[in-house]
C-alpha cells in the first residue's frame, strides 16, 4: 500500500536495504548495547526475505519482539510462521470505520484485510494489538474504532496524532488542526472505562497529550507514568531500512541520523554522534513560542520533536498540545496550520507549515467552551472532510 498518511512514504523498497546478515550484525549489536524490545515496522516487515531469520535471532539473544503491519497479506501461514519463530505481538492499523480506512491506506478492501490478519494472528495463538492515527477524517470515529479492535481481541490500542510528514504533506487536509485536540481529548478519555471493562490498555502515543486535564487517566498506568518531553535516544533508537541510525524511527532523516550501521558500531553511534544525543543535554533554550512561556516548559520540553520538525523544520514548539489549546481558548484564540512549502519527497522527509493564531469566530467558541467542560461533544465544524 501508499498510504495517504505515511509519514515515511512507504511502498517501494529501498536499493540499498540491509541485506539479511547486516540485520543480523545489527541484532547482535543491539542485544550487546542492552536493548530491551524491537519492533519490526515497515511498510510491511514481513516482505523482507529474512524477516523470520531476523526474529528468531531477536527473541534467541533475549530481546522481546513484535510487529507493527498494515494487515494486508498478513495470511494464516505467514502468522503460523511468526509464531513458530516466536514473535510475541503483532499490532495491527486500523484507521477509521472501513470507508475511511480503505480512502486511507488508497486500496479498496485494505481495512477488511486487517481486520483478516487480526483473526489470521490470533488463530495462530499470536497476542494483538492496534494502533490508529488520528486525523481529521477519523476523529469522530474513535469509538468506532474500538469496538472493531475489542471485537477482534486486541490487548492494546496506541494512539497517535498523524503527523506532518511524508506522503501526509501532499495533503495537509488529513491533518488536524491544533484547536481540534479540544475535542479529541474527551473523546478517548470518554472510552477509558469502556477499554477497562474490557482488559484493552490505551496506550497514547508519545505525540499526544500533553499535560491537559486527561493525562492521568490515560498515561497513569503506562510502565513511564505521566512523560511529556521526547524519549529519542535516550530510551529509543530507530534503525531504517538501510541502516541509518536515529533516535526515533520517525524523526527526518537528514537532520536525525547519526550514523551508518555500514560505517560504524551501533555503541559508538549511539553514545558519540551528536545528533542522536539531543535529548540528554540541556534542552531548555531551544524552546520557542508558546511552548517557551508554559507552564509546563521544564518538564515537557515541547513534547515530540519529530511533531514539532515535521511543522517547522526545528524543534521546540508544538501547537498539538491539549494543554495549550485550552489555554489559548481561554483567551478567545487558537491556532491553525497552513502549508507553506511542500519540500522534497524522499522517505522521511517534510515540507513546512506557518502557525497562524486567531480569535475564535463567535458561533463557534461557544460550542467550544460547551466541549471543554463537557457539555457537548463536538467542535463546530467548518473543516469537515
Amino acid at each position: 500500500m501508499a498510504c495517504h498518511h505515511c509519514s515515511s512514504r512507504a511502498g517501494r523498497s529501498r536499493p540499498d536495504e540491509l541485506t539479511t546478515l547486516e540485520a543480523l550484525d545489527v541484532v547482535a549489536q543491539m542485544a550487546d548495547l542492552g536493548v530491551l524490545e524491537v519492533t519490526l515496522i515497515g511498510g510491511e516487515a514481513y516482505l523482507h526475505e529474512g524477516w523470520t531469520e531476523i526474529v528468531r535471532a531477536i527473541r534467541r539473544r533475549g530481546m522481546e519482539c513484535t510487529m507493527v503491519t498494515g494487515g494486508r497479506g498478513m495470511t494464516r501461514e505467514r502468522a503460523r510462521a511468526a509464531k513458530d519463530v516466536g514473535l510475541m505481538s503483532v499490532s495491527v492499523s486500523i484507521d477509521g470505520i472501513e470507508r475511511t480506512h480503505d480512502g486511507l491506506r488508497g486500496l479498496p478492501g485494505s481495512h477488511a484485510a486487517a481486520l483478516t490478519a487480526m483473526k489470521n494472528l490470533v488463530d495462530e495463538g499470536l497476542q494483538v494489538s492496534a494502533n490508529t492515527q488520528i486525523g481529521r477524517r477519523n476523529r469522530r470515529e474513535l469509538g468506532a474504532i474500538f469496538d472493531q479492535i475489542a471485537g477482534a481481541g486486541a490487548h492494546s490500542w496506541q494512539l497517535q496524532l498523524t503527523v506532518a510528514a511524508g506522503r501526509v504533506v501532499d495533503d495537509p487536509t488529513l491533518l488536524l488542526e491544533p484547536y481540534q485536540l479540544i475535542e479529541v481529548m474527551p473523546s478517548i478519555a470518554r472510552l477509558k472505562p469502556r477499554a477497562a471493562e474490557l482488559d484493552v490498555r490505551i496506550w497514547p502515543g508519545n505525540n499526544l497529550g500533553y499535560f491537559g486535564p486527561y493525562e492521568g487517566l490515560l498515561r497513569g498506568e503506562l510502565p513511564l507514568g505521566h512523560r511529556g518531553s521526547c524519549g529519542a535516544g535516550r530510551t529509543l533508537l530507530g534503525v531504517e531500512a538501510n541502516g541509518a541510525i536515529k533516535g526515533c524511527p520517525s524523526l527526518p532523516t537528514a537532520a536525525y541520523t547519526g550514523g551508518n550501521i555500514r560505517d560504524a558500531s551501533l555503541r559508538d553511534i549511539w553514545e558519540r554522534a551528536e545528533p542522536m544525543r539531543f535529548t540528554r543535554d540541556s534542552r531548555r533554550g531551544e524552546l520557542w513560542g508558546h511552548c517557551h512561556d508554559c507552564y509546563y516548559a521544564d518538564a515537557c520540553l515541547g513534547g515530540c520533536s519529530w511533531t514539532a520538525h515535521a511543522l517547522f523544520g526545528r524543534r521546540g514548539n508544538n501547537p498539538f498540545c491539549h494543554h495549550r489549546a485550552l489555554a489559548l481558548l481561554r483567551r478567545g484564540l487558537r491556532e491553525r496550520i497552513r502549508l507553506v512549502d511542500p519540500g522534497d519527497r524522499a522517505p522521511f522527509e517534510h515540507g513546512r507549515f506557518e502557525l497562524i493564531e486567531e480569535t475564535w469566530p463567535d458561533d463557534e467558541r461557544s460550542r467550544a467552551d460547551d466541549v471543554a467542560a463537557g457539555r457537548s461533544l463536538w467542535l463546530h465544524d467548518r473543516t469537515r472532510t
